[in-house]
């Protein structure tokens, strides 16, 4: 490594607010950036749509079954499967919103740091070892969020209310089709006493309400206290 390489300092206030100098001047950093940005949004934007595939996918097979659990005399097991569904479906989905979210904050430390350096300078950059950090991500690519904090985060922002629906279902589905029957004898099934249902249902609903609280307001990702937005608005 040359002494040149080894003085640099990304921190320091002619690196850190190189957006600055893209105003000012036409410059080879400048042109690589915006090439750079415009990849990582074909890449947020791509990782994105995979994300709303999955929902989507979601959404329609539980309403199916929803629907076709009150299409007659269905079981309410019927239900219950529509959950367990759902449910595999949350886990791909948090395993796809973390690959998504090394897009995502790639873009936003462009945004906050560059360009919008470069519209305004007076306001200076939001972090001043962007540069460092960028560079680090790009040599080691890592998740930015844990497994943990993106299945906490899918399952707030969209499995919990569908579960949640999927799980109001059943319980009119109980009442309707066994009137006669008190529960939780009526959530019975063949075999299994329908206390025991009943109790692994709401078990499995208060763990689902403990996992969709967040881990931490500093960690970093869509998620986080850090983090200013998103391409689009949710």
């Amino acid at each position: 490594m040359s002494d040149g390489d080894s003085e640099f300092d990304p921190e320091a206030p002619e690196q850190r607010e190189v957006g600055r100098e893209m105003v000012d001047q036409s410059t080879g950093l400048g042109s690589v950036a915006a090439h750079l940005y415009r990849g990582e949004v074909e890449r947020a934007v791509s990782w994105r749509d995979r994300l709303d595939t999955t929902t989507n996918w979601a959404v329609t097979i539980m309403a199916a079954i929803v629907a076709y659990a009150f299409s007659g005399e269905v079981s309410h097991a019927v239900i219950l499967a529509g959950v367990v569904m759902g449910t595999a479906f949350l886990f791909i989905e948090a395993r796809r919103f973390q690959t998504y979210d090394i897009w995502r904050s790639r873009v936003r430390v462009l945004q906050e740091n560059l360009f919008a350096n470069a519209l305004d300078p007076s306001a200076g950059v939001e972090r001043s070892a962007w540069r460092a950090e960028l560079s680090e991500d790009y040599r080691n690519p890592t998740p930015h969020i844990s497994y943990r904090g993106a299945f906490s985060h899918r399952l707030r922002r969209v499995y919990l209310p569908l579960i949640s629906a999927m799980l109001a279902s059943w319980v009119f589905h109980l009442w309707a089709f066994n009137p006669d029957t008190p529960f939780p004898e009526s959530a019975a099934l063949p075999g299994v006493d329908g206390t025991v249902i009943a109790a692994v249902v709401g078990c499995y609903y208060l763990a689902l309400l403990v996992l969709a609280v967040p881990l931490s307001d500093k960690e970093r990702g869509e998620s986080g206290a850090a983090d200013h937005g998103d391409l689009e608005q949710e």
